[in-house]
C-alpha cells in the first residue's frame, strides 16, 4: 500500500526537479518536514503581512473619507458644521496620532530585536531634512496664527487659538519620531504599527486637504487689507506682521504634509522586511564634485540670474498692486530656463538609451515611492497650467502678458514631463563603479596614517589638482555629460523650488486666472497644485542627485 501511495509534488519542487539533473529529479522534497514547515512558516507570514496591511489601509480609507465628508460639508454648508467641528475632529485623531508615537518612541522600538534591520535607502539626510525646515516653518505659521487670534479675541473663538496649539505639539513630536526612525524595519507588533503609521498619514492627508479647501483666513486678511472687516484689528501693525508672516508660511505646511505622508508611506512598506546582504550596497555612493565643469557654471549662472529676478519679485510684490513689467520679467526668466532645462533632459535620456547598463531589478520601496511622488507631484504644476491656458486661450492670448504666461504653462509642461523620464530611467540604472572608487577605501588607511607638513600640503593640493584634471578627462562622454545635465538640473529645480517656496506666486497675483475663474476656485486650484510643484521641485533635486552619484 505504501508504494502505491504516491504524494503529489508542490510548484516548489517541480521548479527543483526541472532545474536539477536527471538522477535527483525523483527526489520529493515535500516528504521532507523541514521543508513543509520552513515553506508553510513562510507562507503564513506572507499572508499575515498581505492582511496586515489591508486592515491598515482600510482603516486610513475610512478615515479620509470621514474628514474629506466633514471638509465637503463645511465648504458646503457651513452652517450644520462649521470650521470649528472640522477642527475638533482633526485634534482628535493628532491627539491619537501623539499617543502612538509616544508608544513607539517608549515601548515598541526599545523591544528585544525589534529593528534588526534599517532601509539604508529610505530616509535620506535631504528628506530628513525637509521635514525639519518644513515643520519649523510651520510651527511659525501656527505662532502666527495664534498671535492674530489672540490679538482678536474679542471676536474669535477660542478654538482658533487651542487648535493651532495642539498642531504645534504634533508637528514636533512628528519630526522627531520621522528624523530618529524613518529608516526602521520593525519586527515586532507589525499589525497595530501599521495601524499607527496608517492613521498618521491619514491625519496629514486631512490636513493638507483643510489647508488646501479652507480660504477663511485668507479672505479675513484681504478684507482686512481692504478696510471692509467686519472684526477690526486694534493695533495694525502687529496685526500687518502677524498677516504678512501667515501669507508667506501658509505653503510651508502643506509642503510639511506632503513630506511626511512619503516618508510614513516607506516606513509602512518596511515594517516587517527582512533586508537580504544582497540588497545593502557594499560600497556607498557618495557625492564628488569632479568630472563636472559647464553643469555647476551654466546652473550657477541661472540661480544668480533667478536670485535677482525673485528679489525684483518680491520687492514689487510687496506693495498691494504689482508693476506689469515685474510680470513680464519673471515670466521671460521661465521662458529662458525652461527649454535649457527640457533639452538637457532630453540629451540626457538619449545618452541612457544608448548605454549598455544593466538596469536595477532589485526591490526597493523607496525607489518605488519616488517614482510614484515624482509622477504625482507633477500632475500639481500640469494641472494649473492647463487651467491657465484654458483661461488665457478663451480671454485674449494676444496680449504680451498673456501671451507670456501661456508660453510659459506650454513650456513647464513638456519640462516637467521630459525630466520626470530622465530621472525615472536613471533611477533604474546600476551603478557603474569606477576604479577611483575601489581604490580609495586602500589610500584612506594609508592617508590617514601619514601626517602632513606643511611643504607636504602644497603637493596634496597639486595632486587634487591633477586628480580632478585626471577624472575630467578620463571619464567616458556619456559618463561625464550625464554629469553636467545632472548638476545643471540640480541647480535648476533649487532655484524653482526657491522662489514659490518663499513668497513668489505670480499665478495668484497677476489677476488673469483668479478673474476667469473667481477667487475661491482659483485658490483651491492654486493650493492644490502650488505644494504639489514645490514638492516636485524638492524631490527632484534628491533624485537628480541620486542620478549624479550613479552615472
Amino acid at each position: 500500500m505504501s508504494d502505491k501511495k504516491v504524494s503529489r509534488p508542490c510548484h516548489h519542487c517541480k521548479s527543483r526537479s526541472a532545474s536539477a539533473p536527471g538522477d535527483t529529479s525523483k527526489i520529493h522534497y515535500e516528504k521532507f518536514w523541514l521543508y513543509r514547515h520552513c515553506s508553510s512558516v513562510q507562507q503564513r507570514d506572507q499572508q499575515a503581512q498581505k492582511a496586515g496591511r489591508l486592515f491598515s489601509g482600510l482603516l486610513a480609507m475610512n478615515v479620509v473619507f470621514l474628514g474629506s465628508a466633514f471638509i465637503s460639508s463645511m465648504i458646503f454648508n457651513q452652517v450644520a458644521i462649521t470650521l470649528a467641528d472640522v477642527w475638533i475632529l482633526l485634534s482628535i485623531l493628532k491627539v491619537l496620532c501623539l499617543f502612538w508615537i509616544i508608544y513607539y518612541l517608549l515601548g515598541t522600538s526599545r523591544q528585544p530585536h525589534a529593528v534588526l534591520y534599517r532601509d539604508s535607502h529610505a530616509g535620506g539626510i535631504w528628506i530628513r531634512g525637509s521635514v525639519l525646515l518644513f515643520g519649523s516653518c510651520s510651527i511659525l505659521l501656527n505662532v502666527f496664527q495664534i498671535g492674530y487670534s489672540t490679538i482678536l479675541i474679542h471676536c474669535k473663538s477660542r478654538v482658533e487659538i487651542v487648535f493651532p496649539s495642539i498642531e504645534i505639539l504634533f508637528i514636533c513630536t512628528q519630526a522627531y519620531f520621522l528624523w530618529h526612525h524613518s529608516k526602521d524595519c520593525i519586527q515586532v507588533q507589525h499589525n497595530f504599527t501599521r495601524c499607527g503609521l496608517m492613521l498618521t498619514i491619514a491625519t496629514n492627508l486631512l490636513l493638507w486637504l483643510l489647508a488646501v479647501t479652507n480660504d477663511t483666513l485668507h479672505m479675513e486678511i484681504e478684507s482686512q487689507l481692504r478696510q471692509t472687516a467686519l472684526c477690526t484689528c486694534p493695533n495694525m501693525t502687529f496685526c500687518k506682521v502677524f498677516q504678512k508672516g501667515y501669507i508667506l508660511l501658509y505653503p510651508f505646511n502643506t509642503e510639511y504634509c506632503l513630506v511626511c505622508c512619503s516618508v510614513l508611506y516607506v516606513m509602512w512598506k518596511n515594517v516587517g522586511r527582512r533586508i537580504s546582504h544582497h540588497h545593502v550596497p557594499h560600497t556607498k555612493p557618495k557625492f564628488k564634485l569632479q568630472g563636472v565643469v559647464f553643469g555647476p557654471l551654466l546652473g550657477t549662472s541661472a540661480v544668480i540670474i533667478g536670485a535677482c529676478v525673485f528679489m525684483m519679485y518680491q520687492i514689487e510684490a510687496t506693495s498691494l498692486s504689482p508693476s506689469h513689467q515685474v510680470f513680464v520679467i519673471y515670466y521671460s526668466y521661465y521662458i529662458v530656463l525652461l527649454p535649457l532645462m527640457s533639452v538637457g533632459a532630453v540629451i540626457g535620456t538619449i545618452i541612457h538609451a544608448l548605454e549598455k547598463k544593466e538596469l536595477d531589478t532589485l526591490k526597493n520601496p523607496t525607489r518605488s515611492l519616488d517614482v510614484v511622488l515624482l509622477m504625482g507631484a507633477a500632475l500639481g504644476q500640469i494641472g494649473m497650467c492647463y487651467f491657465s491656458i484654458v483661461a488665457l486661450v478663451a480671454t485674449d492670448p494676444r496680449d504680451l502678458l498673456n501671451s507670456l504666461i501661456l508660453s510659459y504653462s506650454v513650456l513647464l509642461i513638456f519640462q516637467n514631463i521630459t525630466q520626470n523620464v530622465f530621472v525615472i530611467d536613471g533611477l533604474h540604472r546600476q551603478r557603474v563603479v569606477a576604479e577611483e572608487d575601489t581604490k580609495e577605501g586602500q589610500n584612506r588607511e594609508a592617508h590617514s596614517q601619514r601626517r602632513v607638513s606643511v611643504l607636504e600640503l602644497g603637493q596634496e593640493i597639486r595632486k587634487a589638482s591633477l586628480s580632478y584634471i585626471h577624472t575630467y578627462s578620463h571619464l567616458s562622454w556619456k559618463r561625464r555629460v550625464l554629469r553636467e545635465i545632472s548638476f545643471f538640473l540640480v541647480l535648476c529645480n533649487i532655484i524653482l523650488w526657491v522662489m514659490p517656496t518663499f513668497g513668489a506666486h505670480p499665478v495668484f497675483e497677476n489677476g488673469m486666472e483668479r478673474s476667469f475663474y473667481g477667487y475661491s476656485t482659483w485658490f483651491v486650484i492654486v493650493n492644490f497644485g502650488l505644494p504639489l510643484g514645490v514638492f516636485y521641485r524638492m524631490h527632484s533635486v534628491g533624485g537628480l542627485l541620486e542620478v549624479y552619484v550613479t552615472a
